[in-house]
């Protein structure tokens, strides 16, 4: 993989991670790098799940996919803040 890829691949995970956030309601408590990683995660598996029901070729921008990729990660982030809040500091 090239550095371009590389590069791609991380503004697509944070648009995506950050996109997932912004659907869930309340205060996350995941920091930037796991939101990255949710995105990134989100964005691989969105593509794929796309493109395994046809819904990946597409003219224009792909609503869908982009749909399925938010909704993925919404739930990762879900996850991981959940998770997160079983080791809360007191």
């Amino acid at each position: 993989m090239e550095i371009s890829g590389i590069i791609s691949a991380i503004v697509i995970g944070i648009v995506i991670g950050v996109l997932g956030r912004l659907v869930v309601p309340g205060r996350q408590r995941i920091g930037l790098l796991l939101t990255i990683v949710v995105g990134s995660v989100a964005a691989l598996a969105g593509t794929l799940l796309a493109a395994r029901f046809g819904l990946a070729e597409t003219r224009g921008v792909d609503w869908v996919e982009w749909g399925v990729q938010t909704a993925l990660a919404a739930v990762g982030v879900v996850a991981l803040d959940r998770a997160a809040g079983g080791r809360r500091r007191r």
